[in-house]
């Protein structure tokens, strides 16, 4: 029988009373002690850290992965309420686990669960790790699982979290010069969190969404702006400095502007980059995928700063990280960590950040990107989806293959293949496509000086795939 157990880009999502059930997450809990027997982490302890986010049954899931493991000689850490997948991969590394199980779908729709594993490092687990705990599944799929349930621990991760964050977030800077935020914590876990710490540093917090809600307020908890109506409402009303928000596992983040603008994923990564370098005066590289900005490469050379290029997903950053000094990491699609933190996406920390740039600069982000452009010349981004039938993708892979001459009229000069396709113009401009792997669909990233330039790539895109 084949095991409903596959991991994607960051662990393996279903649907609740579907696929995402607790006889397979029961199974996923077997084949992940069973793996970690077979192959332990050199250095770690027979540990494991169990967490959950607020979704429906995820303390239950969680629970009984927790018993599972303690079952199979483990201890079983979980913990004493829902929490951010930052603060229990802080805590994998601080306690030397063997790894953590996390029962999130992160921003999915409310009907979704899902099961994240990280390594002793804290680092999503490679693919390598994936695919063996899939395979564990499949053997074990269908057989009798009746092993023995252990006692678990209850812990609580967010002091220790806490700590961490301020070792690397100026805390005295937001006590300098506070100032207004409205925060939406998305029914999610970082309630608490982000809006007490900052509340902590002489902050105003207009907090929304504060509350349990599994399902999300009847919406849809992905930070973006579609789904912040309330926050910029709010934000125009109370003239604070920053709308910031948090998903439901708060590993992604969104930042608006005092005038109600959308600063993308792509933009924070190069504003966190400018300010760690300018104003806190870190050193190391900078790392981002293939498919964010080379705003980013503009200000690395601005700053004499190495740069880093990895395959789409933060796993490959936190792989960089883990190698050499990194002073951020980031991508387009919501994710970011710093020197000395962990190799995981963290929204909160991300959030603070942004927070302690502005109380440094006294300006708003936007003015402070326009700055940036001043000196690196206009780099505008944007992406876009394509839906194609399976024939027409499968005609389109090989088309890529094969290589482009030109497009939206100019010439490709240059291809980066490490994950999709990177078409590289004679102007610096760039155009990627990358197909999904679940579904017909090319994600298509595109990058321009002009908007005017944008919408031709736009075009140009939609015409070739067309």
């Amino acid at each position: 029988m084949k095991s409903a157990i596959k991991f994607g880009t960051s662990g393996w999502r279903g649907i609740i009373s579907d696929t995402f059930t607790f006889a397979n997450v029961e199974l996923a809990a077997h084949s992940i002690a069973q793996y970690l027997n077979e192959n332990p982490a050199a250095g770690a302890e027979r540990r494991l850290i169990v967490g959950y986010d607020t979704r429906f049954l995820s303390r239950e899931f969680a629970t009984r992965c927790a018993q599972i493991v303690a079952g199979y000689g483990f201890e079983a850490w979980l913990t004493d309420r829902d929490a951010p997948t930052p603060a229990i991969s802080h805590c994998l590394r601080l306690h030397k686990a063997s790894g953590g199980i996390n029962i999130t779908a992160s921003h999915n729709p409310p009907e979704y669960n899902g099961l994240k594993f990280n390594g002793a490092n804290g680092a999503p687990c490679s693919s390598e790790v994936a695919k063996g705990i899939e395979a564990k599944a499949e053997a074990l799929d269908g057989t009798s699982l009746s092993a023995a349930r252990g006692e678990v621990r209850i812990f609580n991760p967010m002091p220790e979290y806490v700590t961490q964050l301020r070792k690397l977030i100026d805390f005295k800077a937001l006590k300098r010069k506070p100032k207004k935020a409205v925060t939406d914590l998305m029914f999610g876990t970082g309630r608490g969190y982000l809006d007490t710490l900052l509340l902590k540093s002489g902050w105003k917090v207009d907090a929304l969404h504060g509350e349990l809600n599994p399902l999300f307020g009847n919406g849809h908890p992905e930070p973006i702006k579609e789904n912040m109506g309330e926050l910029l409402a709010r934000l125009k009303k109370s003239k604070a400095a920053l709308g910031l928000g948090l998903d439901p596992d708060a590993d992604r983040f969104a930042v608006v502007d005092s005038d109600g603008s959308f600063i993308s994923a792509n933009d924070i990564l190069v504003l966190a980059l400018y300010h760690l370098v300018k104003n806190r005066k870190w050193t190391g590289a900078v790392v981002r995928t293939v498919a964010t900005s080379h705003l980013v490469d503009a200000v690395a050379k601005l700053y004499d700063v190495p740069l880093r290029e990895t395959p789409v997903g933060f796993k490959y950053i936190g792989a960089v990280m883990e190698s050499e000094p990194v002073i951020v990491g980031g991508e387009e699609s919501g994710g970011l960590s710093v020197k000395g933190h962990v190799p995981e996406k963290d929204g909160i920390l991300a959030c603070l950040l942004m927070c302690e740039l502005v109380a440094y600069e006294g300006k708003p982000l936007k003015q402070i990107l326009k700055e940036i452009m001043a000196q690196t010349g206009p780099i505008l981004s944007d992406r876009i989806n394509l839906r194609v039938t399976p024939q027409r993708k499968d005609e389109l892979l090989q088309k890529f293959a094969a290589g482009l001459n030109d497009l939206g009229g100019r010439k490709v000069k240059g291809t980066v293949t490490i994950d999709g396709y990177k078409f590289l113009l004679e102007d610096g401009s760039w155009v990627m496509f990358r197909a999904s792997g679940t579904e017909p669909v090319f994600r298509c990233y595109l990058e321009g000086k002009t908007k005017k330039q944008l919408a031709a790539y736009r075009q140009a895109a939609l015409d070739l795939v067309k």
